[in-house]
């Protein structure tokens, strides 16, 4: 109030800004790696001093932080609304390539960096929920493809969990090279790898 002496509080910066420092951020961290990368280099990227970094993070690590779990957190709620739905093994598989691929094209750079840093990155109590992540992903992804054997969706031969690592790993690569608006939509090119993972292992009528 006027006439007390007193400094005002500092506004608290806007969700939009923190936004848009974490997305240059997390372009950073995926092309130099989280350790080869320092405030001052993000700071650079983003047109602003190194200290005024601070007023919206108090690390480099938070930032990974919330970069890491922000996209985690989407992508399992998109998931769980596929596992949920109690589609067929097949829609399963579908819907799980998909979302992924629009993931890939909302956080490229988010899952760059969980691709190359996850699993050094594990080892750490702040970072543990990637071991976590982890293991359920392949719960999910095991669980739709030997439900699909089961079903006579998929063949009876089929190694699941060498399919799931095949799937797993063709599908998150893609963030090494995918830019987002580019020619294919990520559905498209979701379409296109189910069209050739999926004339491999469904049964043939």
């Amino acid at each position: 109030m006027p006439g007390t002496g007193k400094k005002k509080p500092a506004m608290s910066p806007s969700p939009a800004r923190r936004a848009e420092l974490l997305a240059v951020a997390a372009d950073v961290f995926a092309e130099q790696g989280y350790s080869a990368t320092t405030v001052r280099q993000i700071a650079d990227a983003a047109g602003m001093l190194a200290g005024s970094l601070y007023y919206h993070f108090d690390s480099k690590e938070s930032m990974l932080d919330e970069i890491l779990s922000g996209f985690l957190d989407e992508l399992w709620a998109r998931y769980d609304a596929v596992l949920e739905a109690d589609l067929a093994p097949r829609a399963t598989l579908e819907a799980l390539v998909t979302e992924s691929f629009r993931e890939i094209d909302r956080h490229r750079a988010a899952v760059a960096i969980y691709q190359k840093e996850s699993r050094q990155l594990s080892a750490q109590p702040r970072f543990a929920y990637l071991s976590a992540a982890q293991e359920k992903f392949e719960k999910a992804w095991l669980g739709t493809l030997e439900r699909g054997v089961a079903a006579h969706a998929f063949r009876a031969d089929l190694d699941a969990r060498l399919t799931y690592r095949f799937v797993r790993d063709t599908v998150w690569v893609a963030a090494s090279w995918y830019r987002p608006g580019g020619r294919h939509s990520p559905e498209e090119i979701a379409r296109q790898y189910l069209s050739m993972v999926l004339d491999g292992i469904a049964v043939q009528t």
